[in-house]
């Protein structure tokens, strides 16, 4: 996976007018999704540490029960973190999500890293999200700290302001 020409330099997270660094990953049930093959279309990439934590489960629920915010605005939502795709599956159904979760399991953190949220210490996706509009370009993002969960206000703002 490589970056296209405007994105942000290697390792750090991109900002608002950067093009979105291309993905391609698979979903839960092991099918190719790529951020290519949804131009067209706004997405909202939400990378998170681990599937069954505390926080993560908080953060993605919130989202699962708002859901209705980015469907009405056009915007598919894509939880991604370096979990294995089986394990993505399992909480996902357990949890009734609603929306895709991408493994970042192998190559290992490359999608994560291409967005400048990989802990290489821990070997897990940090906590950022980030809205691309329909032609590839970042309109908005954020990164949190580890423990520290993202405000569902900024995405409602983020959508809004597309």
């Amino acid at each position: 996976m490589t970056a296209p020409t405007g994105a942000a330099p290697d390792g750090a997270a991109p900002r608002p007018g950067d093009r979105a660094p291309d993905l391609e990953l698979p979903d839960a049930h092991g099918t190719p999704v790529s951020l290519a093959g949804m131009r067209g279309m706004p997405v909202a990439l939400v990378f998170f540490p681990f599937a069954f934590s505390g926080l993560c489960r908080g953060e993605l629920c919130e989202l699962r029960d708002n859901l209705e915010d980015f469907e009405s605005a056009g915007v598919r939502l894509l939880g991604v973190s370096c979990d294995p795709t089986y394990t993505l599956r399992a909480w996902g159904e357990q949890e009734g999500f609603g929306f895709d979760l991408l493994s970042d399991f192998w190559p290992h953190g490359e999608a994560s890293r291409a967005y400048g949220v990989f802990d290489d210490r821990q070997g897990i996706a940090g906590r950022g999200s980030f809205l691309v509009d329909a032609d590839g370009v970042v309109r908005w993002s954020v990164v949190n700290p580890r423990g520290q969960a993202r405000d569902l206000g900024a995405y409602r703002a983020a959508i809004a302001a597309l």
